[in-house]
């Protein structure tokens, strides 16, 4: 029997594919593409492409390199940045102690006074930086925002907050620290 071919051109196509499973590639490959093996979409061959692309990767490396070291220097400058922008608001604070201090030998009225001036500073300093201070003495115990130091009895429902030791300071969003609280166990009626 004769072969016949009912598209022109086929037979071409076809004895490529063969010469091309001759040479040891499969023999689909090289018509799958439409490109010769010996010819790729880079002038000179398929060893220019891998060239190209291994230059291109090289280049993509560097660059991803680049980048990362960029970065680390910015966000390096934007932390010292903000270290300084803090110890800046706390700077007011130190230079009261000082004045404080300096004045330790007089009053000891003014000097209490004076503390609790700069006390009241350093805790609005706080609140701007977004940490208010808070105690929440009655209110219920809530784990997120107390830490409980102790249980007493007391004449409050049980697991209210009725002292605090140590105050929290705070939003339920950004917690800085919880407030060390004493909780009510139950009443004195027992």
């Amino acid at each position: 029997m004769t072969e016949q071919n009912p598209i022109p051109g086929q037979s071409a196509t076809n004895d490529a594919a063969a010469r091309a499973g001759a040479a040891g590639t499969p023999a689909g490959a090289a018509a799958a593409d439409g490109v010769a093996a010996d010819t790729g979409p880079v002038p000179g061959g398929t060893a220019a492409a891998v060239a190209d692309l291994e230059d291109r990767l090289r280049r993509a490396l560097a660059d991803l390199d680049n980048m990362r070291k960029r970065y680390d220097r910015e966000l390096s400058r934007e932390r010292a940045a903000e270290r300084a922008r803090l110890a800046a608001l706390w700077l007011p604070i130190v230079d009261d102690l000082d004045r404080a201090l300096e004045h330790a030998d007089g009053d000891p009225a003014a000097l209490i006074e004076g503390i609790r001036a700069v006390r009241d500073q350093a805790v609005a300093t706080l609140d701007r930086l977004g940490f208010p201070r808070f105690t929440d003495v009655g209110h219920p115990f809530d784990p997120a925002r107390h830490e409980a130091m102790g249980v007493v009895r007391a004449d409050a429902p049980a697991g209210t907050v009725v002292a605090a030791v140590r105050p929290g300071y705070g939003s339920d969003e950004s917690l800085l620290r919880p407030a060390g609280v004493v909780v009510a166990g139950g009443s004195t009626d027992g």
